[in-house]
């Protein structure tokens, strides 16, 4: 297999690099409101509003998660408390990395400089970045770029920031949906999916597929 040379190595954080527990979260939530039995279709539903909620016009991260939570519960006919998008959204900095993370980071980041791209805040990315423990050459946000992915807006927002183009660049993200499948538009060929099982594999974005970030050095001969 020939080995990827990027300039850059791009992330998507939430999901990819980092835990991602917004439906663990609303588990614990709504377990007076929602029976056990439907709350694994409660928890879709919620990401589904989620991902339509970034569609539009930025706006911040806060308010897609309750403008998320309002829609999911209208739909499902129960209260919503302004404690809930409280509570999820306070722990976004909390939350840790994924147990494969941390040591393949700091041996790619050896080699090769370092990007996220994410549907983040300025001033929330900073306390996921820290709990990475890589040095990172730039960490970009949906508020910097005024766009949430999969919006191209928010890709070309890095590219400039960057002064680099889609070839230029080797994109990692656990979605096809926020990223990949954009990334396949923009005409970035060296793309990773992050198998973490929330989405299937698709071969038709031309990915490598990956288990974990333990696969990463290998795509980069390292």
């Amino acid at each position: 297999m020939a080995m990827l040379k990027p300039k850059y190595i791009t992330f998507d954080c939430y999901g990819t690099l980092i835990f991602f527990q917004m439906a663990p979260a609303a588990r614990v939530l709504f377990e007076d409101r929602i029976a056990p039995e439907a709350m694994d279709s409660f928890c879709k539903d919620f990401s589904a509003y989620r991902l339509d909620e970034v569609l539009g016009a930025w706006k911040p991260y806060k308010d897609v998660v309750e403008g998320s939570l309002r829609r999911t519960c209208k739909k499902w006919g129960i209260e919503y408390r302004d404690s809930d998008t409280d509570t999820i959204y306070a722990a976004v900095p909390t939350w840790d990395p994924h147990p494969d993370v941390i040591e393949p980071l700091k041996r790619v980041a050896a080699e090769f400089p370092l990007v996220i791209l994410s549907n983040s805040m300025i001033d929330l990315i900073p306390h996921s970045v820290a709990r990475l423990q890589a040095p990172f050459h730039a960490a970009y946000t949906a508020e910097a770029a005024q766009a949430y992915k999969p919006r191209m807006q928010a890709f070309e927002y890095m590219f400039d920031m960057l002064g680099c183009g889609p070839e230029d660049v080797l994109h990692c993200s656990s979605s096809y949906r926020y990223d990949l499948m954009t990334a396949y538009d923009m005409g970035i060929r060296m793309k990773a999916f992050v198998n973490r099982g929330h989405e299937p594999m698709n071969a038709y974005y031309e990915v490598h597929e990956i288990p974990d970030i333990g696969g990463l050095p290998g795509l980069l001969g390292l």
